[in-house]
C-alpha cells in the first residue's frame, strides 16, 4: 500500500504537539522542509517500514544509519533478549563490552583502544577532550557542512571566508564557546594550511567526517584526506574522524580502510550500536591511556557500554564478517543511484548522485557535489516535488535534501526495482517544476 492515508499520523502529530517540541525528538525527523506531516511508524521488518495508518515503505533511512542489516534482525533480537534476560544495566564492567572492544579494535587498525559511550555527540565531544588534553591546545577545525553533534563547540554556523571563527549556530550556546573553533570549506585544503598559518602552535585537532553525510553524501577529493593527515603532522595537531556516519557503512574499517589513511582518533556510532544507543571512541594505546580512569582526561557515563546496546553492536559486527557482505551492498547502492541518474538523463534533468559502500546522496544540481556550498545549489523545490511523490509512491526518504541514504542487507534487487519504478514518475513530476 502507498502512503497515502495519513489521518492516523495527522491525529498523532497533533497530540505528540502538545507535549513535545516540534512533535519530534530529533529535528531531522520533522518534514518543515518538505511539507506534511511526519510518518509516524509502527513497526518495521527487513528494509520495509510501516506507519499507523497502515502505509508501507521501502526504507532508505535505516534510523539515520545504524540498522545495516535491516529492521528487527532476527539475530540483533534475539542477542537482546538473550541480555535482557539477564538485565538492563549494571553499571559495572561486562565481559561482552571487551569483546566489542576487540571486534572494534581488530577491524580499524588505528584503534588499539575504546572507550563505550551512548552517543555520537559523547564521542565527538569526548575525542574532542582528549585532543585538547595531550596536545594542550585549545583551538578545533572543522569544516563547513559536517555535523559532529550538538556539544556547543562543534554547533558553529557557515563561515565566510576561507578559515573562519565558529559563529554560534544555535541561540543558547555562548559566542565564547566557539570562539575557539575553526572553519574551513570541506575538501579545500588551502583553507586549511590559512588556519594553522593564522594559528600557529594554537590548534589541537582536526575533526572532519571522512566521507560527508549532512551536506548529501560527499566523499573527499582525491589527496584532501592525505593533505588533512600530512598537515597535523606538520603542525603537532590530531586528526580525529568522525565515523559515526561512515564506521563499519561504508567498508568493514570504515572510510578509513577505505582510503587507507590513518587517523588518530575515531569516532563510532550508528552500526556498532545495531539500532540501539551506543557510540565510541578509540585510538592507539598511548592516547587512549590518557583517559580517566588510567589518565587525567575525564569522561564518564553512567550507561556507556550498556548490555543491551552491546549485544546488538556484537550480532551486528559479527554479521558483518559475513564473505561479500560489502560488494553485495555496494552492488545495490550502485543499482540504485544508477537507476535515478538514467532516469533524470531521459528526462533532460540537472541531477547528481554518489554511493560508497552502504551509503548514497543525490541532489538535483548537475554537479559534482564536493562542499556545503556546492550543495545548497540543490533546487529544492524539485526535491520537495520528488520526495512528496515518492512517499506517495511508498518509498521512504530522509526529508532533507542535505541527508545521506542508505541501503541495508535486505534490501534486494526487487525492492531496488520497485524504488525505480515510482522513482520516475516522481522525477517526471519533478521535471515540471522550473
Amino acid at each position: 500500500m502507498s502512503g497515502s492515508r495519513t489521518q492516523k499520523s495527522k491525529a498523532a502529530f497533533k497530540a505528540a504537539l502538545r507535549r513535545i517540541p516540534g512533535g519530534v525528538n530529533s529535528p531531522v525527523r520533522a518534514f518543515g522542509a518538505v511539507g506534511g506531516v511526519p510518518r509516524f511508524i509502527k513497526r518495521g521488518k527487513g528494509c520495509r517500514i510501516w506507519d499507523v495508518d497502515g502505509n508501507e515503505y521501502i526504507d532508505y533511512i535505516g534510523s539515520w544509519g545504524p540498522l545495516i542489516l535491516g529492521h528487527a534482525d532476527p539475530s540483533i533480537l534475539k542477542s537482546i533478549r538473550s541480555a535482557l534476560a539477564l538485565g538492563t544495566s549494571f553499571g559495572a564492567p561486562t565481559e561482552a563490552e571487551t569483546e566489542l572492544a576487540e571486534l572494534i579494535c581488530r577491524a580499524l587498525p588505528s584503534v588499539e583502544k575504546v572507550r563505550m559511550v551512548s552517543s555520537g555527540t559523547e564521542a565527538t565531544m569526548s575525542a574532542i577532550r582528549l585532543a585538547r588534553g595531550v596536545t594542550g591546545r585549545d583551538r578545533v577545525l572543522k569544516f563547513e557542512g559536517c555535523y559532529h553533534g550538538h556539544s556547543d563547540g562543534l554547533l558553529v554556523g557557515a563561515g565566510s571566508g576561507v578559515a573562519t571563527l565558529g559563529i554560534p549556530g544555535s541561540p543558547g550556546v555562548p559566542s565564547a564557546m566557539t570562539k575557539l573553533t575553526v572553519q574551513a570549506g570541506y575538501n579545500d585544503l588551502r583553507g586549511v594550511e590559512k588556519a594553522f598559518a593564522k594559528w600557529p602552535d594554537q590548534i589541537a585537532c582536526i575533526i572532519v567526517e571522512p566521507i560527508a553525510g549532512n551536506m548529501g553524501c560527499v566523499p573527499p577529493v582525491v589527496g584532501f584526506l592525505e593533505g588533512l593527515r600530512e598537515l597535523c603532522d606538520q603542525n603537532g595537531a590530531l586528526l580525529i574522524f568522525d565515523e559515526v556516519m561512515t564506521g563499519f557503512r561504508v567498508a568493514k574499517g570504515g572510510a578509513q580502510r577505505l582510503y587507507k589513511i590513518t587517523p588518530d582518533l575515531t569516532c563510532l556510532g550508528k552500526v556498532v550500536g545495531g539500532g540501539l544507543p551506543a557510540a565510541a571512541y578509540g585510538g592507539s594505546n598511548d592516547l587512549m591511556q590518557q583517559v580517566a580512569p588510567a589518565g587525567d582526561v575525564y569522561q564518564a557515563g553512567t550507561l556507556s557500554g550498556n548490555p543491551l546496546a552491546v549485544a546488538a553492536g556484537l550480532a551486528t559486527l559479527r554479521a558483518l564478517e559475513k564473505p561479500g557482505f560489502y560488494s553485495q551492498l555496494s552492488a545495490r547502492s550502485e543499482a540504485l543511484t544508477q537507476g535515478l541518474s538514467e532516469i533524470a538523463e531521459k528526462l533532460g534533468l540537472p541531477f547528481t548522485t554518489v554511493s560508497i559502500g552502504g551509503m548514497f546522496g543525490f541532489s538535483f544540481h548537475p554537479g559534482p557535489i564536493q562542499s556545503f556550498s556546492d550543495a545548497q545549489q540543490n533546487h529544492e523545490p524539485r526535491f520537495r516535488r520528488f520526495f512528496a511523490k515518492m512517499l506517495e509512491g511508498g518509498i521512504y526518504l530522509a526529508p532533507s535534501p542535505y541527508e545521506a541514504g542508505f541501503i541495508s542487507q535486505s534490501h534486494r534487487a526487487k525492492d531496488i526495482a520497485q524504488t525505480l519504478e515510482v522513482a520516475e514518475g516522481a522525477m517526471k513530476s519533478a521535471a515540471r517544476i522550473r
